[in-house]
């Protein structure tokens, strides 16, 4: 699945950032004009990210854009080729290096919240993985498309647009308001928004499902402890879901959805390791691999 490509002006940033005043050693070589091809290839298995603007790179710098581009969210095996372009040896070089890791990057993100869904739903079906806004400052754009093709979701996109109540916020409430008139209070103002809670106390997770929370964002507990939530509420008069958030990981998250959560919120995607690209450039008279 392709969300979307990043905007033109994005993609120049990143190549005038590599060649601000071109390329020296090409330059200096003499072999600009020449004209050549640039392959790339997952080293290992992984799920694509970026190949849209990979090749969207090679096309503003003159480039062409040979067969067809393998689209964001495809899983890769190792060795197999997802784009490939051709042109002027000074436009392969100054697309090379930003391409590959861009998409070395992404598909690491894609990558993980990828395997992090697998795991969810091993469990359970409808399980979800959504990702925080903890991405590194000015590549929010970026990260979200990286998990999106992998068939995750944002948690929130920013600040502006879910109701999210962490204890810092509770902390400046009122103290004598009940968590009952607290959602009542955010309902009124903002009637279509569902209210998330974070707790990380099980008795403060039990006062909010009993007030009638619509998500429960249970904080840095065990399994263990959100089995024994999720039995508690569900015997209880409110039914709020169950996010699990914090450490979680490919490696747990099975276990929190056979506990209960159906919501897995997470950052690991955005510190997955990059999956590394191959990639080949030959001239445009030697025969192709």
């Amino acid at each position: 699945m392709n969300p979307y490509t990043l905007p033109d002006t994005d993609l120049e940033a990143l190549l005038q950032d590599d060649t601000p005043c071109g390329d020296a050693t090409t330059h200096t070589l003499g072999i600009g004009s020449r004209r050549g091809r640039m392959v790339l290839r997952a080293r290992y298995a992984m799920t694509l990210c970026g190949s849209e603007e990979a090749a969207r790179m090679g096309v503003l710098r003159g480039l062409n854009v040979d067969g067809p581009v393998l689209p964001s969210g495809s899983r890769l095996d190792t060795g197999t080729a997802f784009l490939s372009l051709s042109g002027p040896a000074d436009a392969l070089h100054a697309v090379w290096k930003t391409a590959q890791t861009l998409v070395e990057y992404l598909s690491g993100i894609a990558t993980c919240a990828a395997e992090l869904l697998a795991a969810a739903r091993r469990a359970h079906p409808d399980a979800g993985v959504v990702c925080t806004r903890k991405n590194f400052p000015g590549t929010k754009r970026a990260a979200l498309k990286a998990i999106l093709c992998a068939g995750a979701s944002p948690h929130r996109i920013s600040l502006s647009e879910t109701l999210l109540i962490f204890p810092e916020h509770r902390a400046f409430l009122p103290p004598d308001e009940s968590p009952a008139a607290t959602l009542a209070r955010l309902r009124r103002q903002w009637p279509e928004r569902p209210v998330v809670v974070e707790v990380a106390q099980a008795a403060d997770a039990l006062a909010w499902a009993a007030a009638g929370v619509d998500i429960l964002q249970l904080e840095k507990m065990s399994p263990d402890t959100v089995a024994a939530l999720h039995a508690q509420i569900s015997a209880g008069p409110g039914h709020p879901r169950l996010a699990a958030a914090g450490g979680i990981t490919p490696a747990n998250a099975e276990a929190y959805v056979r506990a209960g959560a159906r919501i897995l919120v997470t950052s690991a995607p955005y510190f997955a390791p990059p999956k590394d690209v191959a990639v080949t450039l030959t001239p445009a008279d030697e025969p192709r691999s």
